[in-house]
């Protein structure tokens, strides 16, 4: 069999987690329309008839301004040392700007690409563009590096996902399996817990809280067909605060309803969720905590 790893990279929310998530078949990075949404990276084991792909999906790649933020593009460019192949993916609704060849020249001047690395590049959302309308588009990224392959796809609908994965097992050597059959992700579920709170934070306040939201479970107690989880939720402001809690504690209480649907389906056990909102001023920039965090 063929097995690999796969560095998937590019700039915020332009849909390296959908992409994972589908090919793994499962839910094992939380997806937003709010860019930087993935903040560490995730290893997810695509089970294929033709072997092993192990993928790696990375947080955008952006100028950093905050301690989070540095630390999360160093986690994106250290998963180039550890793959086989790169997959850069852009957005096929939009022309490359600044930030786009911002990306493409962090990742083609790593040493590992100019030992000859294979980069793919994966244009997404193409089940969203008009197809006349995108080929400008195409063509400008297509004419930004020397890439190995270049595949247009919808990591959303599935479309051409099969393709990129063939393509893929043909760049890759026989080798054994690296993980066993029903491994899928590394992350442990704390984490995951706490990965689908913020997502349902960011959902609950996406135009107020982009950027300023982290969690971490506290408590993650199995007691049988039940589960109970404590949370703190992390903010930088007391505003901030009244907004995660909204009128009355409606806006928690809806939080931790979806958190707490999706974690009793991931776990198949019940869950008691407590969540706690916490004040934390610059959390972004407290080195210890972005630790704590897993960042």
């Amino acid at each position: 069999m063929k097995s690999g790893t796969v560095a998937i990279l590019g700039r915020p929310n332009v849909g390296k987690s959908t992409l994972v998530n589908t090919l793994v078949n499962q839910k094992i990075a939380i997806v937003s329309n709010t860019p930087q949404t993935t903040r560490s990276r995730i290893l997810g084991v695509a089970h294929c008839p033709q072997g092993q792909l192990a993928l790696l999906d990375t947080p955008g790649l952006h100028k950093p301004w905050t301690r989070l933020n540095k630390r999360m593009v160093r986690a994106a460019l250290g998963a180039v040392d550890d793959a086989d192949i790169l997959a850069v993916m852009v957005d096929s609704s939009r022309r490359p700007d600044a930030s786009d060849r911002f990306v493409v020249e962090q990742i083609f001047s790593t040493p590992r690409r100019r030992d000859g690395l294979p980069v793919f590049l994966l244009v997404n959302k193409i089940d969203v563009v008009n197809k006349v309308k995108m080929l400008p588009g195409l063509e400008a990224y297509q004419a930004l590096a020397p890439w190995t392959e270049i595949v247009p796809l919808s990591a959303q609908t599935g479309l051409n996902v099969d393709r990129v994965t063939a393509l893929m097992f043909d760049r890759l050597e026989e080798r054994d399996a690296a993980f066993d059959d029903d491994f899928v992700t590394d992350q442990p579920w704390r984490q995951l817990a706490a990965e689908i709170i913020r997502e349902k934070i960011i959902d609950a306040t996406t135009a107020e809280l982009p950027y300023a939201v982290a969690v971490q479970v506290d408590a993650f107690q199995e007691e049988g067909r039940l589960v109970r989880i404590a949370a703190s939720i992390f903010v930088e402001r007391h505003g901030q605060k009244t907004i995660v809690i909204g009128k009355a504690g409606s806006r928690l209480r809806e939080i931790g309803t979806a958190a707490r649907l999706e974690l009793s389906q991931a776990l198949a056990r019940k869950v008691f969720l407590h969540l706690h909102v916490k004040v934390k001023s610059a959390w972004c920039e407290d080195d210890r905590l972005l630790a704590e965090l897993g960042y």
